[in-house]
């Protein structure tokens, strides 16, 4: 029986919905050392840099930072280390037929805590240009007027 129960996000990648579009995502498990994880449950983690890539049939997180845990000694962790990430082997195969076919990467969208083991959720995304960016952002400024509209419409009775 698990010690916590349900979900407690540590870190977000809320640039990474901006800069991709997003295709599959997947939930992998991680394989930490002992000051990862008390650094983690601090709440201390960055997705920006982090990518993840498959290297002989095995799912890798790289880039990730887990700063180094306060109270650790001598063992303290590397922040930058590469992580192996837990997925079942059809999914690897899965997202390596897609990488390998071109254009597009692996992603780290989230890290946290589902039920006191540490997950991190993956997104197979396709890198977006500037343009795209541009037309995505008038798209939910378009569509924030348009609700408001609606709103205030309501509002009014008419």
């Amino acid at each position: 029986m698990p010690r916590e129960r349900g979900e407690k996000v540590v870190a977000t990648n809320r640039k990474a919905r901006h800069d991709y579009s997003i295709e599959d995502t997947y939930e992998a498990g991680l394989v930490l050392t002992g000051t990862e994880v008390k650094s983690l449950r601090a709440g201390r983690a960055s997705l920006v840099d982090g990518y993840g890539y498959i290297d002989g049939g095995e799912a890798w997180l790289d880039a990730v930072h887990i700063p180094e845990f306060n109270q650790g000694s001598w063992n303290n962790h590397p922040p930058r280390r590469k992580r192996k990430m837990l997925l079942h082997k059809a999914q690897i195969l899965k997202i390596h037929n897609k990488v390998k076919e071109g254009g597009y990467t692996l992603v780290p969208l989230r890290l946290y805590f589902s039920d006191g083991k540490a997950k991190v959720e993956l997104a197979v995304a396709k890198g977006k240009r500037e343009y795209d960016k541009r037309q995505t952002l008038r798209e939910r400024q378009d569509k924030r007027e348009a609700d408001r509209a609606m709103g205030t419409q309501r509002n009014l009775g008419d």
